[in-house]
């Protein structure tokens, strides 16, 4: 038995650790009886106990969750590689300037004279989004990614209605993001799959087929794809899309890929998500607030979501003064506090140091991509910009698999990369450092990534049962899936 399994076996459940009759702390009763909540409120809006609650103290509940937080692994701790919707390092000035009294303290509903400062904000956050997209107007409001690509798609629905059209027909390439057909089914479109080239980028021919019905509304692909390899040819595609009267919505959760070195607006983009959390290193994961800004380009702009922010004579308002908007996409203007901190981020870098960090990502990437190519399978071989995808074709030959890699992986003290994604490419392992990583670390995952590939070959049952030194070890997966334990139940005397 290890260390971690008996340090498991001594964390109980904080239910489980209950003793009747503990407290945290108790107040004395209070001596003015007219201000007892029982005494002045109807008895139906009162709360009574709650059965069952874990009767504790005060340090029971604090080492109870600190020892729980040093199970959990986060960017604080080390390389990160999830592709595609990965987690960057979330810059310390960030988060003091997110906390700033006049910032953290406003509120929605205050009136637009009190809250210039937060206006001027998004006003200077949108100016930056325009100068590196290339697009003429963004809209802050989406709270995340998928959101922002239902609200390019909700435009692109309302320009084709006042052209008096009902195109139905979006194309996905078969390596899109999972959330672009769904995004495109809640706009109200039907979706049809476009066979990705042997190089895995966009079909044109397959495309140009398409077109021929005079159905296609748009094509909703990623500019770098999510085999981390850019689309060569986006800008003819494009072309080919607007001689068709149809859209071309680009999925920019790759953006730090080129932030300051290409513009998406030259590309032909209409529609464009960009996701703060990757390029701009707001917060991500946890299921916690998120930001996903579309920019548009002029043939979108009249159907922005409103309100807008607008400055006129030094003066900055919000304008609903917009016919043909789809409406309000979200409550308020956005998710303040990540546009704070994305703008944060963009003052901190400047122009410069923009374009250094897309340069930064992408080096990292081709860094462990050649450092590994021996190692594991690359079926894409095109050049890799921000990612790397490569597969377990290598060790399957000994029995093992992705997910026996990836478990494996946290005996050495990292994360997993994302996992059997894009569905292209069977077993695959996406891996993504961002610019966040020095040489120190990626050699380290480096490392470790080699040293599983030689266990593989030798000892391949050694991968197949890890892993072994973490707090849960190896788990029926399929049982955990179909009959999942969701909540703690006292058990019957």
């Amino acid at each position: 038995m290890t260390g971690s399994s008996s340090l498991r076996e001594r964390e109980r459940l904080i239910f489980e650790r209950s003793s009747r009759g503990r407290l945290g702390y108790q107040l004395p009763a209070l001596e003015v009886p007219s201000l007892d909540p029982a005494a002045t409120l109807p008895p139906g809006l009162l709360r009574g106990e709650i059965e069952g609650m874990p009767e504790v103290s005060e340090v029971d509940v604090v080492r109870h969750f600190t020892r729980l937080s040093k199970w959990n692994y986060s960017v604080d701790e080390g390389l990160y590689p999830l592709g595609s919707c990965t987690m960057k390092y979330n810059p310390r000035i960030n988060e003091e300037v997110a906390r700033l009294a006049g910032i953290a303290q406003l509120h929605p509903l205050q009136p637009e004279d009190q809250v210039q400062g937060a206006l001027a904000l998004m006003w200077e956050l949108e100016q930056a989004l325009i100068a590196v997209t290339g697009m003429p107007r963004v809209t802050l409001q989406p709270a995340a990614g998928a959101h922002g690509e239902l609200t390019g798609m909700l435009m692109i629905r309302k320009a084709l209605s006042d052209r008096g059209e009902r195109r139905r027909t979006v194309l996905i390439p078969d390596s899109a993001h999972g959330t672009n057909p769904a995004s495109a089914v809640f706009a109200g479109f039907e979706t049809v799959e476009i066979a990705s080239t042997p190089e895995g980028t966009l079909d044109l021919s397959a495309m140009a087929r398409q077109l021929e019905g005079g159905d296609v509304a748009a094509l909703m692909v990623t500019v770098p794809n999510t085999l981390g390899v850019f689309e060569p040819e986006i800008v003819k595609a494009a072309a080919m899309l607007h001689e068709r009267g149809a859209f071309l919505y680009m999925d920019g959760a790759n953006l730090n890929a080129f932030v300051g070195v290409a513009l998406p607006g030259k590309m032909g983009a209409d529609a464009l998500h960009i996701n703060l959390h990757k390029t701009f290193s707001t917060p991500h994961g946890g299921g916690g607030p998120g930001a996903g800004p579309v920019a548009v380009s002029k043939a979108l702009v009249p159907y922005l979501p409103v309100p807008t922010v607008e400055k006129a004579g030094g003066r900055y308002t919000l304008s609903s003064d917009r016919p043909k908007t789809i409406g309000k996409v979200r409550g308020f203007y956005g998710n303040f506090a990540m546009l704070v901190r994305a703008l944060a981020y963009i003052r901190s870098l400047g122009r410069d140091g923009l374009k250094s960090m897309a340069e930064g990502a992408v080096l990292n990437a081709n860094y462990i991509r050649k450092r590994l190519e021996g190692d594991y399978h690359l079926q894409y071989d095109g050049p890799s910009l921000h990612e790397v995808v490569f597969d377990d074709s290598l060790q399957a030959a000994s029995g093992v698999k992705n997910v026996d890699i990836a478990k494996r992986l946290l005996d050495y003290g990292f994360h997993p990369p994302t996992m059997s994604f894009p569905l292209i490419v069977h077993g695959a392992l996406m891996i993504e450092p961002t610019e966040s990583e020095g040489i120190d670390e990626l050699d380290a995952f480096i490392a470790a990534m080699q040293a599983i590939a030689r266990e593989a070959r030798e000892s391949p049952e050694l991968v197949k049962g890890a892993p072994y030194t973490t707090p849960v070890q190896r788990l029926d997966e399929v049982r955990a899936a179909r009959q999942p334990v969701l909540r703690w139940r006292r058990a019957k005397d």
